[in-house]
């Protein structure tokens, strides 16, 4: 009987130890991967695209980076139809801030993902012949956004993240940690259906 409530100590002791080991990894690689910047230089390109997500400033600093010459459009995805008056408002006044050398076209992706995002982007590429975009999302969405844009999109890609605050508590860089690794095997399994 002691014999075996020794073996299962040490089992147990050996699963939260290969727990612990897993965890810190994951926790060491989700800061290399989400933490951490991987954005490209700017650099023009034929058009820049901004992922849905919150309206943190991402598709005011799109139109900044072609007001400043670095594509002459804007495409905005749209993907949170209904969405509440302030939502509205903001996402009215950006797809009507197209003037006569910058074009402005906002879409709600089917399906209203990042692999939607990307599809569409790669079907209007086809359509207008264009090589390179700059892609606009969060800093802890640079690797996956790049990583579905690479299978989705025959162009150069760059990609840029929004200038914002990206403090987080520990909770919910847990959260990002485990969403955005969701959304890599996701990906990695799925591929992308063009």
């Amino acid at each position: 009987m002691a014999v075996r409530r020794s073996r299962l100590r040490s089992i147990a002791a050996i699963a939260v130890c290969v727990l612990l080991i897993v965890a810190v990894t994951l926790a060491g690689l989700g800061y290399q991967l989400f933490n951490r910047e991987h954005q490209d230089g700017l650099r023009p390109a034929d058009a820049i695209v901004v992922l849905g997500g919150e309206h943190d400033g991402r598709e005011d600093y799109g139109l900044r980076l072609a007001h400043e010459g670095y594509a002459n459009t804007v495409v905005i995805s749209d993907p949170y139809r209904p969405y509440p008056l302030l939502d509205k408002q903001i996402m009215d006044r950006v797809c009507n801030a197209g003037t006569p050398d910058i074009e402005v076209i906002c879409f709600a992706p089917n399906p209203s993902t990042t692999q939607g995002e990307a599809t569409f982007i790669q079907r209007l590429a086809k359509e207008r012949g264009w090589r390179s975009v700059i892609v606009i999302s969060w800093r802890y969405h640079m690797v996956r956004a790049r990583y579905i844009f690479g299978q989705c999109f025959d162009g150069q890609v760059i990609m840029r993240s929004v200038p914002r605050d990206y403090s987080r508590s520990v909770f919910m860089w847990a959260y990002q940690y485990a969403y955005q690794y969701g959304g890599l095997a996701k990906a990695a399994i799925l591929g992308c259906a063009r």
